[in-house]
């Protein structure tokens, strides 16, 4: 490499510090942002969700009733000629048994005009500051001439660029998750400050083995389902706050104003669990190819497809733990709390095969210098 060119990378990888922690700064206002729309947001009334408890536990009795009387009423209307059309009545199901029928919750804004606003603004600067660290990441790459995934640090700012990106994408789709946006913006704030702190690492080139496509296809994928994993666990969290809120509810006692403030803004614990379930059920078939793709990778790199590498080993028992939620959540016994603890599980799996096997075991998957 000549001296002008090494010069140019060197000027590179300093843009790329300088736009990581301007994405940091950014980030920072939307967390205040975020707050805002919460404080602002409070006004709801938990009397919203208390009512529909009893609705639904009255509606259940009313049933239970009636269920021995006459069938439900069956209309009739007439057609331009002779023949009479029966018009069946529109029967309403909960999705599995023993799930509450309980509305969403308006959100972080909490039906305010102001929380809304200022939900608003933090969305804005969040989708600011995704930009301005996607720039950070394509100059390191630049500065790298490669995927700039080939040390904690460089994964570590792609992980929670793709998060970023995930979130945004799911709010242009029109679902509802920006009740998410908070607690995403707070856990990339602190994985940031992780990476450049004690993860940070000058730009090198890999080594000659990892030269190779797959880098692109198998780390690519490996980011990109860690980031959704990370989603699906958030709302495995939230889930499990949100349903003993419900049941407090439901068994007649009183939460803590501030508890009542939050939980009643969430999504049903229904919905959550629906959420976090469909997350991690889209993402499994692409981790399971991660999987397939690093053994094709370690097979032209290494001579050898499998071999008990800490990296592998720890991959495939995250593979296994979300198999075994994703079998446990379509089993009727295994729906709700007991099916969100395990996806907690298997998302802590992923977890420590990133930060514990890259820091604190040694393999031919451990990063350089980190």
């Amino acid at each position: 490499m000549t001296p002008l060119a090494a010069a140019a990378n060197e000027n590179l990888a300093e843009i790329s510090n300088y736009l990581i922690y301007s994405s940091m700064a950014v980030y920072t206002l939307a967390f205040f942002a975020h707050i805002a729309e919460w404080t602002f947001g409070s006004r709801s009334k938990v009397a919203r969700t208390a009512a529909a408890l009893t609705a639904a536990k009255e509606a259940g009795a009313a049933g239970a009733a009636g269920a021995a009387g006459a069938a439900p009423a069956v209309q009739v209307r007439g057609t331009a000629g002779a023949t009479a059309v029966l018009d069946q009545p529109k029967v309403t199901t909960r999705s599995a048994t023993g799930i509450r029928d309980v509305p969403d919750g308006p959100g972080a804004a909490g039906g305010t005009v102001q929380g809304d606003l200022y939900g608003r603004i933090a969305v804005s600067l969040t989708a600011l500051a995704f930009l301005v660290e996607a720039a950070g990441v394509v100059a390191r790459a630049m500065s790298v001439q490669r995927a700039p995934w080939g040390n904690m640090y460089e994964f570590s700012i792609t992980f929670s660029t793709v998060a970023v990106g995930a979130y945004l994408v799911l709010l242009a789709l029109k679902k509802n998750v920006r009740w998410l946006g908070l607690i995403l913006v707070t856990t990339v704030l602190l994985d940031l400050g992780i990476a450049v702190t004690w993860l940070y690492t000058e730009s090198d080139q890999l080594v000659p083995a990892l030269h190779s496509y797959w880098l692109w296809i198998h780390v690519s994928t490996a980011i990109f389902c860690g980031a959704v994993f990370y989603i699906g666990a958030a709302g495995a969290v939230l889930y499990l706050f949100r349903d003993g809120y419900e049941g407090a509810l439901e068994a007649g006692r009183t939460p803590g104003k501030f508890r009542s403030s939050i939980m009643e803004r969430l999504p049903s614990a229904a919905s959550l669990d629906k959420f976090s379930y469909r997350i991690n059920a889209a993402v499994f078939p692409l981790w399971t190819f991660t999987i397939i793709a690093g053994a094709i990778w370690a097979g032209d790199a290494w001579g050898r497809y499998w071999g008990w590498d800490p990296k592998e080993v720890w991959s495939f028992v995250t593979w296994v733990a979300y198999a075994c939620y994703l079998h446990a959540r379509a089993t009727a016994g295994w729906k709700g709390r007991k099916a969100a603890y395990l996806a907690l599980f298997a998302f802590a799996c992923w977890i420590w095969n990133y930060y514990g096997v890259n820091i604190l075991l040694s393999g031919k998957h451990s990063y350089a210098g980190v």
